[in-house]
């Protein structure tokens, strides 16, 4: 197939070098000229502007978004619409809340022009091992892609799957996410209790490593964590402080919305919070508290 990528970061880059292997013709955009002379290093097409990437490309035009939610996508899709016609179609594979792909999908039908939501997971390891793609949107739309999420999937039959409608692809891709966020904590705070108790002397990256074969907890996720251990054993240079990209937050908002119970990625939402507050009032105030009531010492600063 031929296709333009508009967003040629790390993500973006490497799924255009995945789809150039697989024999598909790609344009990119990105406002970077370096990563635009990246992918064109690469054998891919490469434009200065979204005007001459949709000029690049034939009816119907088929458009992958791989850029940040919010704002840039938004701005993105406004920009798009006035240079598309009735047939096109435009994939936004980045981790847009889905009550905003809604809102964006309702707007292309109403211009004739489809949308299809592609939740992606596999980070940097893409290129190589494939993405896992959670899709949502019309089916004959999403039928006439299946050659583009083939052959960035793991397998052409593995790792990717219409989901549903439009919306449901990053609504499911959220709640992948929420659960990445307790496995992340979970892995991370099992390590934690096992390097505090110093009297063992453990080696935690052994551990990783035995756990990963055989084990019920082995996971990608062990795998990337005892590489870690193993090349900085006690996380040097590594400053306690955890982002969360909003896939967690908008995931916790879907389980009250839903009255579902969801206390543990809720609790490793919150630690990350705790993360980023490097000077606690709520411990200030729960150490003078044991003060007032117990006598016990407070420690000084």
């Amino acid at each position: 197939m031929e296709l333009g990528m508009i967003g040629l970061g790390k993500m973006g880059a490497n799924m255009v070098e995945r789809l150039q292997r697989g024999g598909h013709k790609i344009t990119g955009f990105d406002p970077s000229a370096d990563a635009r002379k990246a992918v064109q290093a690469a054998g891919a097409g490469a434009v200065d502007s979204l005007a001459a990437l949709v000029g690049a490309l034939p009816t119907p035009r088929v458009l992958w978004m791989m850029v940040p939610s919010g704002r840039i996508t938004d701005d993105t899709v406004d920009a798009l619409l006035p240079l598309l016609t009735r047939g096109d179609t435009v994939i936004d594979g980045g981790n847009s809340n889905y009550k905003d792909t809604l809102r964006r999908a309702k707007l292309y039908a109403d211009h004739g022009i489809g949308y299809v939501d592609c939740g992606t997971s596999g980070g940097v390891w893409g290129l190589k091992e494939g993405y896992s793609m959670m899709v949502g949107g019309d089916e004959k739309t999403v039928e006439a892609l299946r050659p583009i999420f083939e052959t960035l999937a793991p397998a052409k039959d593995q790792g990717w799957g219409r989901v549903g409608p439009v919306g449901s692809g990053h609504y499911t891709k959220m709640v992948h996410n929420g659960i990445e966020y307790g496995m992340m904590q979970a892995y991370a705070e099992g390590f934690s209790i096992l390097k505090h108790k110093q009297e063992f002397g453990l080696d935690l990256a052994q551990i990783g490593e035995i756990w990963r074969h055989g084990s019920v907890v082995r996971s990608w996720l062990l795998e990337l964590a005892t590489d870690a251990l193993g090349k900085n054993p006690d996380m040097d240079g590594i400053a306690p402080y955890v982002v969360d990209s909003g896939e967690g937050r908008w995931t916790v908002d879907a389980a009250m919305e839903l009255s579902v119970s969801a206390p543990v990625i809720t609790l490793s939402l919150m630690e990350r919070f705790r993360s980023r507050d490097s000077d606690s009032f709520a411990d200030k105030l729960l150490a003078s508290l044991r003060n007032e009531f117990g006598g016990h010492a407070v420690k000084k600063e």
